[in-house]
């Protein structure tokens, strides 16, 4: 049995407690549609940090409001679904389907006579391929001049008296502010639990205005980035620190035919022309002779990709000449949203099943002190030993502890520990430390070589009982590689998160 359908089973054994007690049974049906639905990945940050454009980025659609309307000061789920629905539900219990419609592209809807301070969230449903395996969750801004706003967004991601209602979080900042880390330091500490985990990133959310919209902006914003990292307080909250131009990443997954036809005009004045338009925002929207483009159209691209965007789409224009879908995918691929992606496949995705059950476990917790009884012993035991034997939540339990105090061993043996337990990534060869295409003799070969030589440092008179603690856990999460080896052959970049071996599949 899967440590999923134990958690399932002790859900239904819990419900059978609380059977006449229909505010209790209400949060157990909720806990269980959140073990089998989707990852809950949560956009949160400060005012103007991005969000709902790093969000439409994501899905490659312009769903979520991005203006200041009364939309944007509610938090909002969006699901998948086959056909696109919009459901408004107030505090007060009701619910009411919105109409939707779009506005040049872009899909508008409105709360009607509802004010926000009387909703308490929309759920959209999309059929959009990105969220079959993501619900994403965009929030109000932190640290809003509205505490109402920001209460909203802090209730629902790091509420006083129960678990987080998110899995994971994208954590979106402009610069790292005492406000940033007050945030992350509560979001860990309410949504960690008894798991004690670290399930953010960290998203330099406007990357391209580092640079000051220069063409290597992105590259001056790494660097902010690996700065960030080796912070030990923010290492301790986020699992990795990286950089996106949002805007460029959002208007590049939705790039119009004729804003294409408008690069390659840019790109095809003479050199001092274009220098001269593109010296600043203000200079590329005056009136000029110098190109084609009116002043609305060079407003228009301004607005969609920034000074910075339109430099970069100028300047690939100029190497090459791609066909649109070509020069759509370059302009992501120089917006970072690429590595933010392949970030939250390989840390939260693969671990979707033992987060949620996380978040459940907790969540479970909370019923049985929320509304006591003299007959849950055997419901406590069943969570305790859920957590105890379910090698994935210690995993990441030691990861946290990895992040936050370090591990007990030395550097070189502490940075080998945190990679094997998926601090890199969860595939065989992330956590063995080999490139993606390595042969199968040499994830077996290495495999092995770790795997005795973890047993042999556990095993040491030598090593201080904290450390041999570390060791077993790395051990057992190497002899799960071994385990899986012959079922990865040829496929070196199939993961444990998830397989019966952790139970969390």
């Amino acid at each position: 049995m899967s440590v999923r359908d134990d958690a399932a089973r002790l859900l239904e054994q819990t419900r059978a407690v609380y059977a006449d007690d229909a505010e209790a049974t209400a949060q157990l049906d909720a806990l269980d549609r959140r073990l089998h639905e989707p990852l809950r990945l949560a956009l949160a940050g400060m005012v103007k940090a991005g969000k709902s454009t790093l969000l439409n980025a994501m899905l490659g659609e312009r769903i979520a409001p991005t203006d200041a309307g009364e939309c944007t000061r509610v938090v909002t789920w969006y699901r998948y679904a086959d056909t696109p629905s919009v459901t408004l539900h107030r505090r007060d219990g009701e619910q009411r389907r919105l109409a939707i419609h779009r506005d040049r592209g872009r899909l508008v809807f409105e709360l009607g006579e509802a004010s926000a301070d009387e909703v308490d969230w929309i759920d959209v449903g999309w059929p959009s391929s990105g969220l079959r395996s993501l619900i994403l969750i965009d929030t109000p801004g932190i640290a809003s001049l509205s505490l109402d706003v920001s209460a909203r967004s802090t209730d629902f991601l790091v509420p006083e008296a129960k678990p987080s209602s998110a899995d994971a979080i994208i954590y979106l900042m402009r610069h790292l502010h005492a406000s940033d880390m007050k945030f992350l330091e509560s979001f860990r500490d309410t949504a960690a639990g008894a798991s004690q985990t670290v399930n953010a990133v960290a998203v330099l959310s406007r990357a391209d205005e580092i640079g000051s919209g220069r063409i290597d902006s992105i590259l001056s914003a790494n660097k902010v980035a690996r700065r960030y990292e080796l912070d030990g307080d923010l290492a301790s909250l986020a699992l990795g620190v990286i950089p996106v131009a949002g805007l460029l990443a959002e208007s590049a997954r939705t790039l119009r035919e004729d804003e294409y036809a408008a690069f390659k005009e840019l790109a095809g004045l003479d050199r001092e022309a274009r220098e001269r338009l593109l010296i600043s925002a203000d200079r590329f929207v005056r009136p000029s002779d110098a190109t084609a483009l009116g002043v609305d159209a060079r407003r228009a691209l301004l607005a969609r990709f920034g000074i910075f965007g339109v430099r970069l789409a100028t300047a690939l224009l100029r190497r090459s000449t791609p066909t649109s879908t070509d020069f759509a995918e370059m302009l992501v691929q120089q917006s970072g949203l690429n590595e933010l992606q392949q970030f939250v496949r390989d840390q939260f995705r693969t671990r979707a099943a033992i987060l949620k059950i996380r978040g459940v476990l907790d969540g479970l917790d909370q019923v049985l002190t929320d509304f006591p009884r003299d007959d849950i012993d055997d419901v406590r035991a069943g969570i305790e030993r859920i957590r105890v034997t379910a090698h994935a939540l210690r995993e990441l339990s030691t990861l946290a502890r990895a992040r936050a105090d370090g591990l007990p061993l030395a550097p070189a043996d502490a940075a080998e520990a945190e990679r094997v337990i998926g601090g890199k990534g969860t595939s065989v060869t992330a956590r063995l430390g080999l490139a993606d295409d390595a042969s199968d003799e040499a994830v077996r070969d290495e495999a092995d070589r770790l795997l005795a030589r973890w047993r042999g440092l556990g095993q040491s008179p030598l090593t201080e009982r904290s450390a041999a603690e570390v060791c077993r856990v790395v051990v057992r999460s190497l002899e799960e590689i071994v385990s899986v080896l012959p079922a990865v052959t040829g496929s070196p970049d199939v993961v444990l998160a998830g397989r019966p071996g952790q139970g969390a599949s």
